[in-house]
């Protein structure tokens, strides 16, 4: 790319020309996706000056509470998508089945999934929150889609990618070649490349996890945590900072800037869970960015790209960020699971009593 300021219309159309045979269908859906995203920032940034805060007196396929926001969001991704023939089908993480192209628009070649509001508890204390979405190639391009279409592995994305309502809105993309991040210009209406080719560092001092949830922590995870805390009088010789937005959007964003972990382990909280966080609409398209970013993305024990969806809305563990520390919780977790021991494991801090509770 030239010196010169790079929209995202700009960026698209240049990598399309390095596929003589590409038909545009692909940069079309790019380009709506983004004019959605576009809508959403607007509503989110007029904020209590539309009314939309609150809730909205309804919940989710997950059971968790919608707020006004939620829904303008799902229609916005829905309505500037339906239309333009690039898809077979969508999937929203508020809807409860796969979402249907209306007759009077044709069929293509492309599945849809995305979260329309992620982090929207986060709403009404102004902290960002962010749209992520995932593209999947539909098995039979041209038919509507059923649910059989959707449940591929990660590894079959061509393009994972998120917006971020904060301080400035941004759009971060990867289609297989690296992760690159646009900017808003709200004088001209265009996402401009401001972050090109982000890479993640190997190494890192910064982890985040939710520290409430501590006592549900299985040993591995704890083992971990507990060495971060120890700081240089414990094993890892080095102080760890702790973050916590509770915005996925936000943590990937902080992490793909300036390194870290993120941590949403597996735990005891509710047994009928697997995890936290939806496979097809977070756990997938992040792990792609952050894999394409030079990280790592794992349940704590496999990679999230390989694992073959068996719902919609299934649930895994989610740890993600820099590839060392990631490869370091994945050996804790099979340390654990084999019963072997380390030097490590047999220091005081694998025990159960933890440095966030007095002996």
């Amino acid at each position: 790319m030239s010196k010169q300021r790079v929209t995202l219309t700009q960026f698209i159309i240049e990598a399309q020309r390095r596929f003589p045979a590409a038909t545009g269908d692909f940069s079309g859906l790019l380009d709506n996706i983004a004019t959605a995203c576009k809508a959403i920032a607007n509503s989110v940034g007029r904020g209590a000056l539309t009314g939309h805060l609150g809730s909205a007196g309804s919940h989710n396929i997950q059971g968790e509470e919608q707020k006004p926001l939620d829904l303008i969001a799902d229609s916005a991704m829905r309505r500037g998508n339906e239309w333009a023939g690039h898809l077979a089908g969508m999937a929203s993480e508020e809807e409860a089945d796969v979402i249907a192209i209306p007759e009077a628009f044709p069929r293509g070649r492309y599945l849809l999934l995305f979260d329309p509001l992620d982090g929207s508890s986060n709403i009404d204390v102004n902290i960002a929150v962010g749209s992520i979405f995932s593209v999947l190639k539909s098995p039979r391009p041209g038919e509507a889609a059923d649910l059989a279409d959707f449940l591929q592995p990660g590894t079959e994305q061509v393009c994972a990618g998120f917006a971020l309502y904060g301080p400035a809105t941004m759009l971060i993309l990867t289609t297989g070649q690296g992760v690159n991040g646009f900017t808003l210009d709200h004088g001209i209406g265009e996402f401009v490349l401001t972050h090109p080719l982000l890479t993640i560092a190997e190494d890192t001092q910064e982890f985040a996890i939710n520290a409430s949830n501590e006592r549900f922590w299985e040993p591995p995870v704890r083992r971990y945590v507990d060495e971060c805390l120890a700081g240089k009088s414990g094993t890892r010789d080095k102080d760890f900072n702790m973050r916590w937005i509770a915005s996925l959007v936000a943590e990937t964003f902080r992490i793909l800037v300036r390194g870290g972990v993120f941590m949403y382990p597996r735990d005891s909280k509710n047994s009928q869970q697997a995890g936290r966080l939806r496979l097809m609409y977070e756990a997938n398209p992040i792990s792609m960015l952050i894999e394409q970013a030079g990280g790592s993305a794992s349940t704590g024990r496999d990679r999230i790209m390989s694992i073959r969806p068996e719902s919609l809305h299934q649930r895994v563990p989610l740890v993600f960020g820099s590839k060392r520390e990631v490869e370091r919780i994945i050996r804790y977790h099979q340390e654990y699971a084999s019963g072997g021991e380390t030097e490590e494991s047999r220091s005081p801090l694998f025990g159960t009593r933890s440095l966030f509770r007095s002996p």
